[in-house]
């Protein structure tokens, strides 16, 4: 006998219900979104499905990292540390030079100091190939493995940095995806003049911490390991500063505008443990002697504050002061906040997608869906009578159920989507008519009413799981090697099989068994 166990017809409603919630804000006008969301309960549905860039218009951006300057800040950096390190351990060394991918320099006592400076250059770069010549030269250098290993590492970085920057700008719902070896493509949505992000993402804001050169302050003359920079909003005036960083603006946690006690803006900040306990060491050891802190951009770097360490500081944060405008501290907090890019961003390719071609898409899109709705129902009531409304019936809800799952996920609408919306409203209907059909052979087989619409479900609940599970796993493919657009085609469909099963074996189910009940019809015209 047909029967539902009631957990099951409470579980079905509610998430009927449930789906409608989180439907109807999407019907809703924009002009009335903001006044709902001011005076309905705050636990109510409101968010809508993103429109993406194809739909809504926006930017469409294509940066490419500049990798060669990376690894040439890289061996740069490397030479520093191999001088550091080299002199702390009393190794005599000299022509230490730098080459496209790495560096090298003289040992004066091969014999002695050979072992000893080959596990300094391995512990200054891991990645590194080091090699001893007979005549006592080391080389550090990168073969291309490790390079696209670190190019690797940049990109991955910057996808997260740039998602970040983006993010806290505003934008809703960028499209972020990696293109190639050393590229990432950005969507905008509803972003029509993205000269200001570009700006942004294009600003390195790598933050060090150095100790200036005081020799050179007194002398003139500037140390092999030191250089000039300029001191922000101070033109024309550089300061003598050392190249070890000994102190890396990774190690912050936070950056927030903010003023100082005579009221000009200033940025405050703190460390991690790590970057709190070096900063600590560093003034204790430093007090009464200037500390600077240096802003990288990308382009150029810059002396952003030089102030005199008073006292030891120890308590993990601090004030970066400078000669700022207040809109100048927002956008340095930001980037900050948002952490270094490892490598500079060039715009290589920018596109513009108008709104009118978005509303073009979307009416085409409409109308599209309402040729195959009027479609699917006239054909389902020409062909099941009664059981063809209730098949129709479930097909409204399963619409509404994507759009409500979409918006749940706050995932991104495309045109690709929109198609697979509308084979979604094409193929919803197949588990019905395959569970209608195998009741017209029950009823054929002299089989009662009851018991041919309860065969009916029984019988082609397995074909109908089978038939789906085939459509699922090419969606997956699809999603899984397929580019943007192929993915939100994948993802529409894939939300649209599974609403499909529940409308077809659960909801539609069930509102045959309550009409069943009621009526208790001796035939069916089907």
């Amino acid at each position: 006998m047909l029967q539902i166990e009631r957990w099951k017809v409470v579980l079905i409603v509610a998430l009927s219900v449930i789906g409608i919630l989180y439907a109807v804000p999407n019907v809703v006008p924009s002009n009335a979104q903001a006044w709902l969301e001011e005076h309905m309960p705050s636990w109510l549905p409101s968010k809508t499905v993103n429109l993406g860039l194809d739909l809504r218009g926006g930017s469409h951006l294509l940066l490419e990292a500049d990798t060669k300057k990376l690894l040439a800040d890289r061996m740069q950096l490397m030479r520093t540390g191999a001088v550091s390190a080299l002199r702390k351990a009393n190794i005599y060394f000299e022509s230490m030079t730098v080459k496209e991918n790495g560096i090298s320099f003289h040992l004066k006592n091969a014999d002695k100091d050979k072992d000893a400076a080959i596990r300094i250059a391995r512990n200054l770069e891991k990645l590194a190939n080091v090699d001893v010549s007979p005549d006592g030269t080391v080389s550090m250098t990168l073969d291309q493995k490790a390079i696209d290993t670190i190019n690797s590492q940049v990109i991955d970085e910057s996808i997260e940095i740039v998602r970040k920057r983006v993010d806290e700008s505003g934008t809703k719902e960028p499209v972020i995806q990696r293109q190639g070896s050393n590229r990432i493509v950005l969507q905008l949505p509803g972003v029509s003049d993205p000269s200001q992000l570009k700006a942004r993402l294009q600003n390195m804001a790598h933050l060090t911490f150095h100790l200036p050169d005081e020799d050179a302050m007194q002398t003139g003359q500037l140390g092999f390991d030191s250089e000039r920079l300029p001191v922000h909003g101070i033109p024309g005036r550089l300061a003598p500063i050392k190249k070890e960083v000994v102190l890396d603006g990774e190690h912050l946690t936070d950056a927030q505008p903010s003023y100082d006690q005579n009221g000009a803006p200033v940025i405050t900040f703190k460390f991690d443990s790590t970057g709190a306990k070096i900063f600590c060491d560093i003034t204790k050891a430093n007090v009464g002697k200037p500390f600077a802190a240096v802003m990288d951009d990308g382009q150029h770097k810059e002396v952003i504050t030089m102030p005199n360490i008073n006292e030891p500081i120890c308590g993990g944060s601090g004030e970066i002061m400078g000669k700022f405008e207040t809109s100048e501290t927002s956008e340095l907090s930001l980037l900050l906040r948002a952490g270094a890019l490892p490598a500079p961003l060039n715009v290589v390719e920018e596109r513009t997608v108008g709104p009118t071609l978005g509303s073009d898409s979307i009416a085409a899109g409409k109308t599209a869906a309402i040729c195959a709705f009027v479609a699917v129902f006239a054909l389902m009531a020409m062909s099941y009578g009664l059981f063809g409304l209730f098949a129709n019936f479930a097909l409204i809800l399963n619409i509404i159920f994507i759009f409500a799952i979409l918006s749940m996920l706050q995932a991104t609408l495309t045109l690709p989507g929109i198609a697979g919306i509308i084979l979604t409203i094409g193929i919803a209907v197949d588990a019905n008519v395959l569970v209608y059909e195998r009741i017209r052979e029950e009823l054929r087989a002299g089989r009662s009413v009851i018991s041919a619409v309860d065969k009916g479900y029984l019988h082609a609940k397995g074909t109908i799981i089978d038939a789906n599970l085939t459509t699922l796993i090419v969606a997956f493919i699809l999603f899984s090697f397929g580019s943007g657009p192929v993915k939100g085609f994948a993802v529409a469909m894939t939300i649209g099989i599974l609403t499909s099963i529940f409308c077809a074996l659960a909801l539609t189910r069930l509102v045959i068994i309550t009409w069943l009940r009621r009526a208790r019809p001796s035939t069916l015209d089907l």
